[in-house]
């Protein structure tokens, strides 16, 4: 029994051997990578704003309670625009010195609205209404979420198109019958333009007759990368 079973022992695992041999070798040749890609400009329809207000006083509870205040106010003025979003942003409170002395002066604090609004005419007469009070930091524009992924899905389809138009246009250079997909990956990336800074002298956006100004929002590009890796038949 055992002169029998060490051959067999043997045998066995030389056949496993070749089998694994042959499937790593069918899995590893006429492999080529290959990378394509779908892009598009798209219109920005999103605006995006950061207010500020910075005050100063004696007394820290009187300037709590007048930021607080202009911040109230601030939101109450923001429902008459039902499809603008606004929320508060960072907010901060700080002593400051006498330069030579060094004793305390007074208190100076600091408080953000952040304004996002696909309707840009809305936007801009609230951001009117609030420089009454308040300063613009920033304003840029960008692509909205549902404009993004409706156009990203568009792009995915005409990358994977893509790649396979140079997945067969290498077949044929190779003078192969066809290939297997071994692999695919699909990555998106998006553009978007800096925001626009904008000093106090310059940030009016409304004359004296509160009609709101226009705006340039732009685009940003979408892209769409396909890349994978194909095996020669």
């Amino acid at each position: 029994m055992r002169y029998f079973t060490l051959p067999s022992i043997i045998l066995g695992t030389a056949i496993s051997t070749m089998t694994f041999a042959a499937e790593t070798e069918t899995l590893n040749y006429n492999l080529v990578n290959v990378q394509a890609e779908a892009t598009r400009q798209v219109s920005n329809d999103e605006m995006h704003a950061v207010l500020y207000i910075e005050k100063s006083n004696k007394q820290p509870a009187e300037l709590a309670a007048q930021i607080t205040q202009l911040m109230n106010q601030a939101i109450a003025t923001a429902k008459k625009y039902p499809d603008v979003k606004i929320e508060t942003g960072s907010q901060t409170t700080y002593p400051v010195y006498d330069n030579d002395s060094r004793k305390l002066k007074e208190w100076r604090g600091r408080a953000e609205i952040n304004i996002e609004s696909t309707n840009f005419k809305s936007a801009s007469q609230l951001v009117s209404e609030l420089q009454q009070n308040f300063q613009t930091q920033s304003i840029n524009f960008s692509v909205s979420d549902a404009q993004r992924k409706k156009v990203e899905n568009e792009l995915m389809i005409e990358a994977s198109k893509n790649f396979q138009q140079r997945a067969q246009m290498l077949t044929q250079a190779w003078s192969k019958t066809g290939y297997n997909l071994v692999n695919l990956n699909l990555n998106t990336n998006s553009n978007y333009p800096q925001p626009v800074m904008m000093r106090a002298s310059m940030a009016k956006f409304a004359a004296e007759d509160s009609a709101a100004q226009n705006v340039a929002s732009g685009e940003s590009k979408i892209t769409v990368n396909a890349n994978g890796t194909i095996q020669f038949k």
